[in-house]
């Protein structure tokens, strides 16, 4: 796997790994697939809803982790699903908990996110990915669906939504939702992807052009609207804000995806500061974490990394409240 599509997934490639009992490395490397996925609820084999059972388990280069953390601020589960946080300059051992006092993860005790899926199965060949929620009591990972954690937060977590909290994925609009984060997803957050990992030019090349087909139909969607569905934060705002933030600062350069930045688009420019500004998105996003993680874990020989691009831009006034109705 290239290291293009390892960060990607945000994973962890085993095959330098020792288990946690010292044993031979295991040699395989499989690509992930989300293996732990028993659902939510109160039926038997589902994963019992309690405040303070779980920790969520990120690093915040990662998009698919980041949108977890957005939701997860925004619902308000932050007293109820505490976070831990692994290093974004993975070490040779994998995604590391050296930011914590003594390099372990308080709440689990563990110093390798690995710990936590050989928790779940000694015998685990696959990657250790972000996000995963692990079990505080068994500290085993027991869910690591990215593609629908942030929908089981809005719907399974709703009986511990603060109050007032945004109905980010409302019923009478999931099929919409769904289908617009089906087209995010494959065309723009692994779009980026599927242009810097291209094998030829005419993959890249097919790569780029539906990226910025996509971006143009948004750009203008976002023209007459604040929101991608209105004048309410959705599931999709939040999908699509993750890939935004990391646009200019990796994408346009690393992953060849550069017929314009995100700052030459006026509406999406605006719609991302928008979002940016508003509690949980902007406080959440590190830039710094992105720039390491990608230019600073293995990928880089010289480990140099940029100082640009000029950020300050984000706090600036984006005016998009003038489209609420």
């Amino acid at each position: 796997m290239s290291g293009i599509e390892e960060q990607t997934f945000c994973q962890l490639d085993f095959s330098k790994i020792k288990n946690k009992t010292g044993a031979a490395e295991t040699e395989q490397v499989n690509r992930p697939n989300n293996r732990f996925t028993a659902p939510f609820g109160h039926n038997p084999g589902e994963l019992s809803i309690e405040a303070g059972r779980y920790r969520l388990l990120w690093s915040p280069h990662c998009p698919w982790a980041h949108r977890s953390v957005i939701v997860r601020k925004l619902l308000g589960l932050e007293d109820v699903i505490s976070l831990g946080t692994v290093n974004p300059i993975r070490s040779e051992q994998g995604w590391e908990f050296s930011l914590d006092d003594a390099g372990v993860d308080p709440v689990l005790g563990i110093r390798y996110l690995s710990e936590a899926y050989f928790h779940s199965d000694p015998e685990y060949s696959g990657r250790a990915s972000v996000p995963a929620v692990a079990d505080i009591q068994t500290k085993k990972v027991v869910y690591n669906d990215y593609l629908t954690l942030t929908n089981i937060f809005e719907t399974a977590w709703a009986p511990f939504h603060k109050k007032g909290a945004p109905d980010l994925y409302p019923e009478h609009l999931r099929k919409d939702i769904d289908e617009l984060n089906d087209v995010i997803y494959h065309d723009i957050n692994k779009g980026v992807y599927k242009c810097g990992s291209a094998d030829s030019q005419e993959d890249y090349e097919k790569a780029y052009d539906a990226l910025f087909a996509r971006l143009d139909e948004l750009e203008q969607r976002l023209a007459s609207q604040r929101y991608l569905f209105g004048d309410f934060i959705s599931d999709s705002d939040v999908r699509l804000y993750v890939s935004l933030a990391r646009f200019d600062v990796i994408y346009y350069t690393e992953y060849k995806a550069n017929r314009n930045r995100l700052i030459d688009f006026p509406n999406l420019w605006g719609y991302a500061r928008d979002l940016y500004q508003t509690p949980g998105f902007g406080d959440t996003t590190d830039f710094e974490a992105m720039k390491k993680a990608q230019y600073a874990s293995g990928n880089n020989p010289l480990n140099i990394i940029p100082k640009g691009p000029d950020l300050s831009g984000w706090s600036t006034p984006h005016h998009r409240e003038r489209l609420s109705k």
